[in-house]
């Protein structure tokens, strides 16, 4: 059976970025590596979740979204949470860039941005949705 090992995301200031998912996503870190001067990252996993979250030291900006049609933008993957309106309070209050949260019937979701513009979503399902936790087999 196959599971998401990590997701990983490119940051141009490690430091900064560090302290940016700690304060805004709450994750606890597992690991630092730096090999060669050339590879250099922190590994985290995400509370209750054995997902890992690595952050990998990069030159440039790096594009964490691609393009569907026209300039309409979606991002390979997102988070899930229960209720969506603490997490997105929270990230408000912390300063963090979002979008204002859609309600797409079945789920609700939100675009928030990281401090090199890397773009990710948060979203909620809603009971009925066949993607909530407790209707997926």
């Amino acid at each position: 059976m196959l599971k998401v090992g990590s997701i990983f995301i490119p940051v141009t200031d490690l430091e900064r970025s560090k302290r940016w998912y700690e304060l805004n996503l709450g994750v606890t870190k597992v690991d630092e590596w730096q090999e060669n001067g050339l590879d250099y990252g922190v590994g985290y996993v995400l509370k209750g979740d054995p997902t890992g979250l690595a952050l990998i030291k990069v030159e440039k900006p790096q594009p964490t979204e691609f393009t569907t049609k026209g300039k309409s933008k979606n991002v390979y993957y997102n988070f899930v949470v229960d209720h969506i309106d603490p997490v997105y309070r929270l990230l408000k209050q912390n300063g963090v860039e979002t979008t204002e949260i859609h309600d797409y019937g079945v789920m609700k979701g939100f675009d928030f941005f990281d401090p090199d513009g890397n773009s990710f979503s948060i979203v909620s399902e809603e009971i009925h949705s066949p993607y909530h936790k407790d209707n997926l087999k």
